[in-house]
């Protein structure tokens, strides 16, 4: 056993044993105190996963595609609508370690004159602790203040998360509670750059990114995650963007090296917010960006230059962002043979650097692989997500292995995923549907 999962267990029983030790009412009472009961099953919970993730690092488990199209044939009725889209030609790895990609300049933006410093006011911030896996919540919240939203992080949470230990909320789902609950207007986009991000910022739109940070998980280790946060503000002669981040703080200056780094991980995905009368506004600001497929293709060329020009884990991102753009320009073999290139050079990369949480946040991987008839990689990739997972509340990865199993003619174990992904994330609507497709019983 570690010394941190030692010192941790010490902390609990320096906390808990005086409590443990009282009898009766006495510790009856001091269980229904508001914070006693939290604090103490934290404390369980903290103790719980460090051993298991000592016994078993997730960090260790790796996928490796079999990179082989599935040979069976699936009738329309077990499957999903499959386009028809011709693949482009990609860029083939030789090795992990190196990418066939010709480099192509990226887009330079128009040099029209910025602001040298802006801050956007009138927000309320919202932190996510307390709460389980609350940064969505919280950093909604955040966003949608700034334009005079009266609400609560545990309204969003009700609605994007009802089930409290969800391990992640997409940007979509952001974007319709903000279309469905607010009378407000939002749009996501790929392919972002930090001069876009100025120039929303200095039009009057706070700008909502995820992206993938290092903070200490219950083993007390230093891990990569997704997380969200909202850019405010930004100090051109400091170099830094001003963000409203629900777990560190208000007003979190974060430089624009890091924010380029940290954004990579998530394909520079952004949320914009906006009353609708300004929708022409916020078209003006966005450029190519205002059509959903030209910010993919954006992306996909930001992409295919950084997997050329970067190494070890930003060409892993970089790599893994050139399937994800595929993906949402409908060309899944293309997709496909990025994320093999993408997870095989991920197995090559130590332990400590790897992102194995990636498939909690983006599931582009499960797109590409079914749409190919790659079912087994399907189910292989989600075995690999949910084993690794102490807690496997991973609705999207359930679904997408009911898909693979019911297409492979495994109709109890798709139910069986299906029922759970309903039970982790009531409502889930791609659930709901497939639910009602076969025909499930509540």
């Amino acid at each position: 056993m570690s010394s941190v999962i030692i010192e941790n267990v010490s902390r609990f029983w320096r906390f808990a044993g005086p409590i443990l030790l009282i009898g009766g009412v006495g510790l009856g009472a001091l269980w229904t105190m508001p914070g006693v009961r939290e604090r103490v099953l934290w404390h369980f919970e903290s103790w719980r996963v460090q051993i298991r993730y000592a016994l078993k690092p997730p960090q260790a488990a790796v996928f490796v595609p079999e990179a082989t199209i599935s040979p069976l044939a699936v009738t329309p009725s077990q499957t999903l609508a499959t386009p028809t889209v011709t693949p482009t030609a990609l860029p083939v790895l030789a090795e992990a370690s190196s990418v066939a990609v010709t480099p192509t300049a990226l887009p330079t933006p128009t040099p029209t004159p910025l602001p040298p410093e802006v801050h956007l006011t009138g927000g309320r911030y919202y932190d996510q602790h307390g709460l389980w896996n609350y940064c969505a919540p919280a950093t909604l919240a955040i966003a949608l203040s700034y334009w005079g939203w009266e609400g609560d992080r545990t309204d969003i949470g009700r609605v994007v998360k009802p089930f409290e230990k969800d391990k992640n909320v997409m940007p979509y789902e952001l974007a319709d509670y903000v279309e469905s609950y607010t009378g407000l207007r939002a749009l996501v986009r790929a392919g972002g750059t930090l001069d876009l991000l100025k120039r929303l910022v200095a039009a009057g739109f706070p700008v909502v990114i995820e992206k993938g940070v290092y903070l200490r998980d219950y083993n007390g280790r230093l891990g990569w995650m997704g997380h969200y946060t909202v850019v405010s503000g930004y100090e051109e002669a400091a170099g830094r963007f001003i963000t409203q981040d629900a777990y560190f703080s208000p007003d979190y200056p974060v430089t624009y090296e890091d924010l380029l780094w940290q954004w990579r991980s998530f394909n520079y995905v952004f949320l914009v917010i906006y009353p609708p009368e300004r929708e022409a506004e916020v078209m003006a600001v966005l450029g190519p960006y205002a059509d959903a497929t030209e910010s993919y293709r954006q992306a996909m060329q930001t992409a295919s230059y950084e997997a050329s020009a970067l190494s070890g884990l930003e060409q892993f991102f970089a790599l893994f962002n050139y399937g994800t753009s595929l993906v949402n320009l409908q060309d899944y073999a293309g997709a496909a043979r990025a994320y093999d290139q993408a997870f095989s050079l991920m197995a090559s990369l130590p332990e400590d650097k790897r992102p194995w949480r990636m498939m909690w946040y983006q599931t582009g991987p499960y797109f590409a692989y079914y749409y190919t008839g790659r079912y087994w990689d399907v189910i292989r990739l989600a075995d690999t997500t949910i084993g690794a997972a102490d807690q496997p509340y991973i609705e999207e990865s359930f679904i997408w292995r009911a898909r693979a199993r019911l297409a492979l003619g495994d109709t109890a174990g798709a139910a069986e995923d299906v029922r759970t992904a309903l039970e982790y994330h009531p409502g889930f609507i791609p659930a709901v549907e497939l639910a009602q497709a076969m025909h499930l019983q509540p």
